[in-house]
């Protein structure tokens, strides 16, 4: 199944949780009002209930009250969920890990997150560790893939093997891959409403106990204590029902979504022992525990769809459980029945040790290692007149580069024409460094009145900061070109640590380095349109679906089906593979696009049409992606591949294989 079809079947199961909702808040509405009917006639004694009369809008009054409760905790839980996955982690009590720690286990998992991110051709997730959970479990969250994070156990560092943490990192990129992650946390928001009565029939409970229980002899009927700690009790029995139908959509949604990611994770690894190790560990640990899995915060309950494994001992098993039993996922994993390991504490590892300083190591961890220099050198003939700045070493304030003592080393998984310097890649995770990057990669030389423009921006903008821009620059010539989206993909969790005020600073200086010349490049408007979609104010934010097909969107699928073949062709032949595309999908409805030449391109009209084609339903968005591969011809340059990366991470799409497997290397982490 791949990410659209997944996308189309969370629209269905969409279906089936607003339907069971319904059902939901019916049954409670009718259980609250049936309570409260038989409550208020004890309360004025039985005797009279024949000729006993309900005060007017009673029952309105008690359904009002209800769904007040129901969709107005549902609509609160889903606004404190904007923010989509920093604040998922963040209920379960995750810490975030810096892109530059040199905590050796947090290194390891930085480094494993790195990696696998670089070879989906997303952006790197933000990483937390749940320092109080000594299980093995984990999660990913967040409503978009360029806006995910990924949150593990502090178990989970400490009780897994290298290759184990692969798997449950690769099952977790399955989530973010297949698009789990925004039905998950809307799921959150659904169930905090419909379970809002249970809580608050425990609170009516406690504060019924601490009341006095006198009350004088002329009253009748029950004290008000004891109607408080009945009305308690009511409300959280029949707030079982959100609880009962809470579990139930969880358990119809979370199950089949498992065996996916297993799979997904031995496809990602190549390794069946990765995540297979780590379900096995589960299951050794949950013979001391009874739940080597569990999640002891008190959102456990609420978040429990959306780990690795079982949250909770009673979520393990049955009709109502959110996971499979463990012996089923690992049969279906290896195909027989496996022992169980156990879970100690594992030392740390050398390897890791000594991979402190710079990136990750790759996919085999027994692969060839080549030192790598942890600290950034510069030649001291490295003196540009057109900065204004000597950038000696002793010059040049770098941060990051402090705290990278111990040497690095890379491993290689599979033939490079190029790395990324390794010098980049620690840029890349320090805040400060990261946005004199992104700077660096949008300097342009080739014309030299633009350039001093540039400079002259940087000059004023940002003095203390040119230096470390120039010598990056320096770097970034060298690189080759198919690495530049990469270093911004590595770059996003450091960037992402900037105020809201920083971001926009960045952005703003950003767009005025790109106007310097008065033209926007592709390359400068691929930089652009990514920079936007991971930094903007919006950024990580869930958004509606508002049309149907591109057929709603003609000129705006012509637009861009038109740039992705002017950028592979001459005019002439740009125009015939523009209509050999669309000649391939009559079915699409699309008569009235028109191609548009490269010289009539206007790159804010580019961005106002994926503006709109983001807002597409979830399967019509695979048929922009195959026109404008369609339109490319059989091989891709570095620029169709980057715009086709830019477009995917404008639309919250998966970038297709074939656009990765384009890029001639991939960083040596």
């Amino acid at each position: 199944m791949n990410f659209f079809e997944h996308q189309a079947q969370a629209h269905r199961e969409s279906k089936k949780l607003l339907f069971l909702f319904v059902l939901a808040v019916i049954a409670i509405v009718v259980a609250v009002n049936g309570t409260l009917a038989l409550l208020w006639l004890w309360s004025k004694g039985m005797h009279a209930a024949g000729s006993f009369t309900y005060p007017r809008g009673f029952f309105l009054t008690n359904t009002a009250v209800t769904l007040l409760f129901i969709v107005g905790g549902t609509l609160f839980e889903m606004a404190r969920l904007k923010d989509g996955g920093d604040a998922v982690a963040q209920m379960a009590g995750g810490r975030l890990v810096q892109p530059d720690s040199r905590d050796i286990q947090e290194r390891r998992l930085l480094n494993i997150v790195e990696e696998m991110a670089l070879a989906a051709g997303i952006a790197c997730p933000r990483v937390y560790v749940m320092d109080e959970e000594d299980a093995i479990n984990a999660f990913a969250a967040g409503y978009h893939q360029n806006e995910a994070v990924v949150a593990v156990t502090r178990g989970t560092l400490s009780r897994l093997s290298r290759d184990e943490l692969q798997g449950v990192i690769g099952h977790e990129f399955s989530h973010i891959l297949n698009g789990d992650m925004r039905m998950n946390v809307k799921l959150i928001g659904v169930l905090f409403g419909i379970q809002m009565l249970a809580s608050l029939g425990q609170h009516l409970m406690e504060w019924g106990a601490r009341m006095g229980g006198s009350r004088s002899r002329d009253e009748k009927g029950p004290s008000l204590q004891l109607m408080m700690i009945l009305l308690g009790v009511a409300l959280f029995v029949i707030g079982y029902i959100g609880i009962f139908f809470g579990r139930l959509i969880k358990s119809a949604v979370s199950r089949q979504r498992e065996f996916l990611a297993d799979a997904s994770a031995v496809q990602f690894t190549r390794n069946p022992d990765g995540i297979g190790g780590a379900l096995r560990k589960i299951g050794g640990l949950t013979r001391e525990n009874k739940c080597g899995s569990r999640i002891k915060n008190p959102n456990a309950e609420q978040l429990s769809h959306m780990f690795l494994g079982a949250a909770r001992p009673n979520l393990l098993s049955g009709l109502f459980a959110t996971h499979p039993p463990i012996a089923t996922r690992l049969q279906r994993l290896y195909g027989r029945n496996v022992e169980l390991l156990d879970a100690g504490e594992l030392p740390p590892e050398i390897d890791e040790a000594a991979a402190m300083g710079a990136a990750v190591a790759g996919f085999a961890p027994n692969s060839a290692k080549a030192q790598m220099p942890a600290a950034i050198a510069v030649s001291t003939t490295s003196f540009h007149p057109e900065y204004g700045y000597q950038t000696a070493k002793s010059s040049v304030d770098m941060p990051f580069a402090n705290k990278l003592s111990v040497p690095a080393t890379a491993s290689i998984t599979r033939p490079v024409a190029a790395s990324i310097p390794s010098e980049i890649v620690q840029a890349a995770r320090d805040p400060k460094a990261a946005s004199a990057l992104v700077y660096a990669l949008l300097l342009d030389r080739s014309d030299a009145a633009s350039f001093q423009i540039q400079l002259d921006i940087l000059r004023q903008a940002i003095p203390a900061q040119c230096a470390l821009v120039s010598l990056l620059h320096e770097m970034t010539e060298t690189m080759s070109a198919s690495m530049r989206l990469p270093v911004l993909d590595l770059a996003t969790p450091a960037l992402k640590l900037l105020s809201a005020e920083q971001a926009q600073q960045l952005l703003g200086i950003a767009a005025r380095l790109i106007a310097a010349d008065q033209v926007v490049t592709q390359a400068e408007f691929v930089l652009q349109t990514v920079l936007q979609r991971r930094l903007s104010s919006q950024a990580g934010r869930d958004v509606k679906v508002k049309y149907a097909g591109l057929h709603q969107l003609p000129a705006e699928t012509a637009l861009l089906v038109s740039l992705m073949a002017s950028t592979e062709f001459g005019l002439e032949q740009a125009e015939q593979r523009f209509q050999t595309a669309l000649d391939s999908m009559p079915e699409l409805s699309l008569g009235a696009a028109r191609f548009v030449p490269l010289a009539k391109v206007d790159y804010f009209e580019v961005k106002q049409a994926l503006d709109k084609l983001q807002q597409l339903a979830p399967l019509a968005k695979p048929f922009l992606i195959r026109l404008m591969l369609k339109a490319s011809g059989k091989e891709l340059s570095t620029a169709g591949a980057d715009l086709l990366r830019s477009v995917c991470a404008a639309l919250d799409a998966p970038v297709p294989e074939v656009v990765s497997a384009s890029y001639t290397s991939v960083p040596a982490l």
